[in-house]
């Protein structure tokens, strides 16, 4: 059965996880001791109606508040399709979480609520799954019922995102529905309510929708551990253990080693101590090759393809994650899989304007900005762009006195 990753955006308390716990509810994917904790969570708080975002908002911080702050992976699945929904923050301070919640997903739920209509977190959120190569995007006009239910309100935010999708030249397939979370309108079938809806309700277009898997990607394992045993039997025993990053590597194959350039052939192949004659993208394998080469942790085996590229300058779109705030000269460490270099930030280009929908030059980057950037690497890196393999473009920079991660970047 196929597997969909889901992502929500949108800004706070567009209703994201009272949407999420009301799929829930509908698809009976909801035990019947957290049905009752639901029942009585409303009670207490003098609700007439269940407040299915409590469901999802699983740290006590979260209910008092009413908010999401944290991630949260839900699962559910119907006959046709499982899902996994990543419930992310609306909050601004907590856009490099709604980072992490979009970086798997296929689709994105872009919710706004139909009385306020686009804020600058529904254009930073656009912005950001755009960014990160996610082609289907539903935007969900949620609290329908608060506006009558007004067709006129709807079209006119759908003709806003519209200009935005169109200005800003982002391509992909776009959906827009009208709801109501809390009322159950056009979630799991199509509302009476909005009688001049004829698209699709929730449910039936997230099950409807295909992914199309890459066309043959670039086949890169990055070495973790060498394995030598060194006991009876495992004398001359030297394996290679990592995980496949991207592609995949039959017994037999040809592969080169980066940095070194060294090339050698597959003898064979092992996963968990089972002998298999290939393994593709996201297992984890040890290969044990023909020739005794020199390879470490950090290092790359991969089959030549004309899109790999090794450079030591980058250009990048950059997610900023941390409160100081980045400046041209700085050094940090750059980590991508496995791989640690030394790198500084030669040049700050841009950073996104979200009041006026384009990017602006810039000579720092505060916290939650995104922006364009340049580095220089102390070491050759392999890489490709992000939009054609999310697995090889991005990367994290890591603060060398606190060791916390600065930034998120996604290689262009």
């Amino acid at each position: 059965m196929e597997t969909l990753r889901i992502v929500t955006a949108g800004s706070v308390d567009d209703g994201k996880s009272t949407l999420i716990g009301r799929l829930l509810y509908e698809t009976q994917s909801l035990k019947i001791d957290q049905l009752e904790q639901i029942k009585k969570k409303s009670r207490a708080l003098g609700y007439d109606y269940l407040d299915f975002s409590l469901a999802t908002d699983g740290l006590l911080t979260e209910r008092e508040q009413g908010i999401t702050i944290d991630v949260s992976h839900i699962y559910f699945k119907t006959p046709k399709k499982r899902f996994i929904i990543a419930d992310s923050p609306g909050h601004f301070e907590y856009t490099r979480n709604m980072v992490t919640g979009a970086s798997n997903a296929q689709v994105a739920l872009i919710l706004l609520d139909a009385r306020k209509g686009v804020k600058e977190q529904t254009k930073r959120h656009l912005y950001i799954n755009e960014m990160m190569g996610i082609e289907h995007l539903i935007f969900i006009v949620n609290k329908m019922d608060l506006i009558g239910y007004d067709k006129k309100i709807f079209d006119a935010l759908k003709k806003e995102i519209q200009k935005l999708i169109k200005e800003g030249a982002i391509p992909g397939h776009f959906h827009f529905v009208p709801v109501s979370a809390l009322k159950g309108d056009n979630i799991c079938c199509v509302s009476r309510n909005t009688p001049w809806y004829t698209g699709l309700d929730i449910l039936s277009l997230i099950e409807a929708i295909k992914i199309h898997l890459p066309v043959k990607q670039e086949s890169i394992l990055q070495i973790q551990h060498v394995i030598r045993p060194k006991k009876k039997g495992y004398h001359d025993y030297r394996g290679f253990s990592g995980k496949v990053r991207s592609g995949q590597f039959k017994r037999g194959d040809s592969v080169e080693v980066f940095p070194s350039g060294t090339e050698s052939k597959i003898k064979r192949i092992e996963k968990y101590g089972e002998n298999k004659a290939e393994v593709r993208s996201g297992e984890n394998a040890t290969l044990l090759l023909e020739d005794e080469i020199d390879a470490s942790r950090g290092n790359t085996f991969f089959k030549k393809h004309p899109s790999i590229q090794t450079t030591n300058t980058l250009k990048a779109s950059i997610c900023w994650m941390q409160q100081q705030p980045l400046v041209a000269g700085k050094k940090y460490w750059l980590q991508q899989g496995v791989q640690l270099c030394l790198s500084r930030v030669t040049t700050i280009e841009n950073k996104m304007n979200w009041e006026c929908w384009k990017t602006t030059e810039t000579k720092s980057l505060e916290m939650n900005d995104i922006g364009t950037i340049e580095i220089q690497l102390a070491q050759s890196l392999m890489t490709t762009p992000y939009k054609k393999n999310k697995n090889l473009g991005t990367f994290i920079l890591i603060d060398e006195q606190t060791n916390n991660t600065a930034g998120v970047g996604f290689i262009t």
